[in-house]
């Protein structure tokens, strides 16, 4: 495939046998791969807007899974399923469907206890599953897209901003994004939190 994937800082490169999934021939550009991706996301974005969940129907494996093939299942054949390979970041392949289970009984205690605020607990969980890097790429979207809906669905709270404003450079946004990850890494959600409420 003659796309160059040149990946930002942050980024999951694909392995070989990953690329060969894209199911759409024509895309040669990273920048129609962006585009075409982005229309699919909206598709899952709008979706989650029909439906309403509860937090039974959403700390579930099945729909951690459905949600990432809603997300990304029109460009790439291994959309839904996790990796088959491991990655510069995430977990060891084996041990996600363990991991996985642990964060979503760990969140339901969350909510049943009100261990946390809100947005805590919406963002932990963002944290925690993008740690864990279910799937072959896309983790950190399919995470975000995670936190609105338990934001929005469990808590009825606004969905987050993730620091988009019309006045800060994508550049910028990303580089305060991945800061406050780090700071999250280091066990402080705090910049985490504070970065998605942003102008929200």
């Amino acid at each position: 495939m003659g796309i160059d994937f040149a990946y930002e800082e942050g980024q999951t490169p694909l392995d070989e046998e990953e690329k060969e999934g894209l199911l759409i021939s024509t895309i040669t550009t990273r920048g129609e791969l962006d585009e075409f991706e982005q229309l699919n996301i909206q598709k899952a974005v709008e979706w989650t807007l029909r439906r309403r969940f509860n937090k039974e129907n959403i700390l579930t494996e099945e729909f951690i899974k459905e949600l990432h093939k809603r997300m990304l299942g029109e460009v790439w054949k291994w959309a839904g399923t996790f990796r088959n390979s491991n990655k510069n970041i995430g977990i060891d392949r084996f041990q996600i469907g363990m991991e996985l289970k642990k964060l979503l009984d760990d969140a339901q205690f969350w909510i049943d206890h009100q261990t946390f605020e809100p947005d805590e607990i919406a963002i932990r969980f963002k944290h925690r599953i993008v740690s864990i890097h279910c799937f072959a790429n896309g983790n950190g979207r399919h995470s975000r897209l995670i936190a609105d809906i338990i934001i929005s669905q469990i808590f009825s709270m606004p969905v987050y901003s993730w620091g988009s404003s019309a006045l800060v450079k994508a550049d910028e946004v990303r580089k305060s994004y991945l800061t406050a990850i780090r700071a999250a890494d280091q066990g402080n959600v705090k910049p985490l939190i504070t970065f998605a409420r942003i102008n929200s």
